[in-house]
């Protein structure tokens, strides 16, 4: 028998792939604001679930990086396990509304990156083992 050939279609990676384009490109880090507000920010995160994966956003490593600026506002740029992940759609505004909900954060801006690439390497021992993993 002869086997047919997997054809699937070519999706372009969802927005956000040009830096000048990133909402949060003019943010910068107030260190105080930032050590006050991010244990609140990442408990946050943390309660919110990949729809295919059972572990949360910030333990996937799918959180590149966390800004809090002087006025509270937080930007966060973040990544999906893949550019075609369906996920694409639900889960910036999950991360926005779940950080919006945090006492003392005055405004929220997701950012979608690619740039670098989401691994493996970046899931935390605990999502690691609790995937079965180690």
């Amino acid at each position: 028998m002869k086997p047919l050939p997997v054809i699937q279609p070519s999706l372009p990676p969802p927005t956000q792939t040009d830096p000048g384009s990133l909402q949060t490109v003019a943010m910068t880090n107030d260190p105080q604001r930032h050590a006050v507000l991010l244990p609140q920010i990442v408990k946050a995160l943390s309660a919110v679930f990949d729809p295919e994966i059972p572990v949360n956003v910030y333990d996937l490593g799918l959180v590149y990086e966390v800004i809090v600026d002087a006025s509270s506002s937080v930007g966060i740029r973040m990544t999906l396990t893949a550019p075609a992940c369906p996920a694409a759609q639900v889960l910036p505004g999950q991360i926005k509304r779940a950080v919006e909900a945090v006492a003392g954060v005055k405004d929220v801006k997701v950012d979608l990156v690619w740039d670098p690439p989401w691994t493996r390497d970046r899931m935390s021992d605990a999502a690691k083992l609790q995937l079965g993993m180690f």
